[in-house]
C-alpha cells in the first residue's frame, strides 16, 4: 500500500541547480558538526542524494529503521545528506559502501537525474533531491547498516505495493531506463 502525503513538487527546469552553490549558501547559514559537515537538523531545506540500485530488471528498495530521523518504517532507496563539498559520484560510492556493503568495483554505470526540490509539508522540509541510478555488474550480497531493517529486489511496477517515502516513484521514474 502506498502512503499518501500532501506534498508540493517543484521542478527546477528553468534554472540549473548547482550542488556547489547550494552547499556554499547553506554552509554560511547553518551549524557544522565537529568534522566540518553541515548540520541540517534545524534547517527547513536540505540537499540529499537519493540513489536507486539496479541489477538487470530489478531495483533494490530498503525499509527505513526506527533509528533514522524521518520516514521511519517506510521503503526508500539509499541516500544521504549532501553535507560536504565532494563530487556526487564520490558520495554515491560512499553511501553504497556504508548502507549496503557494496564496493565500487561492482558498479557498471552511474546515471544522474535532474535535481529538483520536493516540499514535504507534513514534516516542513524542502528536500533538494539529486536523483541517481546505479547499475551493478552482478547481484551483490547486501549488508544493511543501522539505517535499514530490510531490503527487497523488486520490479519497478511493484513499487506501488509498498509504503514508500513521499515522491519515491517520481525519483525512480526520473532515472530508470527500461
Amino acid at each position: 500500500m502506498h502512503v499518501s502525503f500532501f506534498v508540493g513538487l517543484i521542478l527546477m527546469n528553468k534554472k540549473e541547480i548547482s550542488l556547489k552553490k547550494i552547499l556554499q549558501e547553506l554552509s554560511e547559514k547553518l551549524p557544522k558538526f565537529e568534522d566540518g559537515r553541515i548540520d541540517y537538523s534545524t534547517s527547513d531545506k536540505a540537499p540529499v542524494l537519493n540513489c536507486f540500485v539496479k541489477f538487470e530488471s530489478q531495483i533494490l528498495i530498503l525499509k527505513r529503521s526506527d533509528k533514522v530521523r524521518a520516514y521511519q518504517g517506510l521503503w526508500n532507496s539509499i541516500g544521504g545528506y549532501l553535507d560536504e563539498p565532494v563530487a556526487l559520484e564520490e558520495k554515491v560510492l560512499e553511501e553504497l559502501r556504508e548502507e549496503l556493503g557494496i564496493m565500487p568495483d561492482l558498479v557498471l554505470e552511474i546515471k544522474k537525474g535532474k535535481p529538483y526540490e520536493f516540499n514535504d509539508k507534513n514534516i516542513q522540509k524542502i528536500w533538494i533531491i539529486f536523483p541517481v541510478l546505479i547499475e551493478l555488474k552482478i547481484k551483490p550480497v547486501v549488508k544493511l547498516d543501522w539505517e535499514h531493517t530490510d531490503f527487497k529486489w523488486i520490479n519497478q511496477t511493484d513499487l506501488k505495493n509498498f509504503e514508500i517515502v513521499p515522491g519515491l516513484e517520481k525519483i525512480l521514474s526520473g532515472v530508470l531506463v527500461d
